[in-house]
């Protein structure tokens, strides 16, 4: 829960609600006078305002318990309250007013209503006859349902078939009646099993259902729709692999099949269904109608695919024709992936792979240094901002710019000026956790992007980093010498537009390492607010 803010002091004509019933009553009202102790507002109606209540102001922090002082025909006096008010006041009234303990919950309840009514992940609570007891504002706005609807506590019944009614399932007329009620089903049984529902308009949300002790339901609703994009993009992917006429087969770290393609399903003579149970590598070698033909004992046939299966676990497997027991002669090429497993090609994919991967290699990194270029880095760190943006995370960058460059390059020659430029980029490799995301911006100027980082852990890593380049010895001829890096860091705060902002504030931070002599690192400090002209 966000730390309570304090009422505003001093000012006048404030639009707020006066909040009661456990959040179920809301009433408009005008703040005409506030002070530390209480306020007066204005109502069209006095009438049904009960004497406690919770005065919300937006942007103000969490609902204010209050207690009415006095009223006139559309004028209300009321005094804030804190817990140990509503805890003695309960201690001195008769058990027929002993309504403490209610104030304090409905304070609490209050205060819980407040935050997830401004969580993006739409919430919604139900009875255990599923019932809606409380529908948030994300719920409302992401299902456009009319406050109207959603404050006549409907039933999740009644919330489904609105939906239908708006069209907002990707369902064929014939078949919402049919999902309409397995929906109602699964959440009457408690199914927690996540379930991603598609929209008309090109959302995906998914629903997670949460079972209540009271017997009663919460169901969340969250938007997922670039995951599962991702999601469709890897099956088009997946169908592409399938129709090639190639074989292709991907194994994961323990040498798994995850993949395997419909020409390598043929070659191995593997079904759908064993496909499905991700054997071995080392099962389907065994299998396979692959196996050399070469008049092999089965010592020598097992020693040669123990070879096999160990060379692909190596990951230096060469490229090697094989050929089958029907005669046909198969080119097989191992690579490395990312994810530590391995993707073993057959006949012209190996080509095939082979230029897609110098065209991403083109296309991301800097053929100098290995790192990312400018444009495969910027694009990194927008997906990267957007993260922070929604779930406001802590983000970091470090500009790195090596020290006095045109004089090395001047002195002992480009091939010089190379070889620091490549010191420099293996000190931020060496240098970076496995989240950090490193780039060539250009020239001498390089950045990095710190994931889950906070200016003092920044810190940490970019003294790291300009330790790591003083310390690397670069020879020209028989001259020994070293090269220093500037480094400025800086930390993302939500007043920045977007991600050049934040690199901007660590390039700024970076002038001010060299201003103050190089080979040291600055963190950037945000301009102090300016105050208002009066308050």
């Amino acid at each position: 829960m966000s730390e309570q803010k304090p009422m505003p002091r001093g000012r006048t004509f404030l639009a707020g609600k006066i909040i009661s019933n456990y959040g179920q009553s809301t009433i408009d009202c005008t703040v005409r006078r506030i002070s530390d102790t209480g306020a007066v507002i204005e109502v069209e109606s006095v009438l049904g305002i009960p004497q406690h209540f919770h005065l919300m102001i937006p942007g103000e922090g969490d609902p204010q318990p209050c207690k009415r002082s006095w009223q006139s025909e559309k004028q209300i006096g009321l005094v804030f309250e804190t817990a140990a008010d509503v805890k003695a006041e309960a201690a001195q009234a008769g058990p027929e007013e002993a309504k403490g303990a209610d104030q304090i919950m409905r304070g609490q309840m209050l205060a819980l209503r407040a935050a997830l009514d401004v969580v993006d992940v739409g919430v919604l609570l139900l009875d255990a006859n599923l019932k809606s007891q409380f529908i948030n504002r994300a719920f409302r706005r992401m299902w456009a349902l009319p406050d109207a609807v959603a404050d006549r506590n409907p039933a999740f019944v009644a919330l489904m078939y609105h939906g239908r009614d708006t069209r907002a399932y990707e369902i064929a007329p014939a078949e919402i009646d049919a999902y309409v009620a397995n929906r109602v089903r699964l959440v009457r049984e408690g199914d927690t099993t996540p379930l991603d529902l598609r929209r008309t308009n090109g959302d995906v949300v998914r629903m997670q259902c949460a079972n209540l002790p009271n017997g009663g339901r919460m169901i969340s609703y969250t938007y997922v729709t670039d995951i599962v994009r991702h999601m469709d993009e890897l099956e088009v992917l997946r169908g592409a692999l399938d129709n090639l006429s190639e074989g292709v087969v991907l194994l994961d770290s323990d040498l798994n099949a995850q993949f395997v393609n419909r020409k390598m399903q043929q070659y191995w003579s593997v079904t759908d269904e064993q496909a499905a149970r991700r054997p071995s590598y080392a099962s389907l070698l065994a299998n396979s109608s692959l196996a050399p033909d070469r008049g092999l004992t089965p010592e020598e046939l097992d020693a040669f695919r123990a070879g096999r299966v160990a060379a692909v676990r190596a990951g230096n497997e060469p490229l090697r024709d094989l050929q089958s027991t029907d005669g046909r002669h198969i080119r097989a090429r191992c690579s490395v992936l990312k994810n530590g497993g391995r993707m073993i090609t057959y006949c012209d994919v190996t080509d095939l792979v082979d230029n897609a991967r110098q065209m991403e290699e083109l296309a991301t990194i800097d053929s100098m240094t290995g790192l990312y270029n400018r444009r495969h880095f910027m694009a990194l760190a927008a997906a990267e901002w957007s993260r922070f943006q929604r779930y406001y995370r802590p983000i970091s960058v470090l500009m790195i710019d090596v020290d006095h460059f045109k004089s090395v390059n001047d002195r002992y020659g480009h091939a010089i000026g190379d070889d620091a430029l490549i010191a420099v980029a293996n000190a931020c490799l060496e240098g970076k956790r496995s989240s950090d995301i490193v780039g060539r911006l250009g020239g001498e100027e390089f950045a990095m992007l710190l994931p889950e980082t906070d200016l003092y852990q920044a810190r940490i890593v970019a003294d790291r980093i300009c330790k790591a380049v003083a310390a690397s010895t670069l020879r020209a001829d028989e001259v020994h010498f070293r090269v220093t890096a500037s480094i400025g860091f800086a930390a993302a705060t939500v007043s920045m537009p977007g991600f050049e902002a934040l690199l901007k504030a660590a390039d700024q931070a970076l002038y001010q390492a060299k201003d103050q002599g190089r080979n040291r690192v600055v963190g950037w400090s945000p301009p102090p607010a300016a105050k208002l002209a009066a308050e």
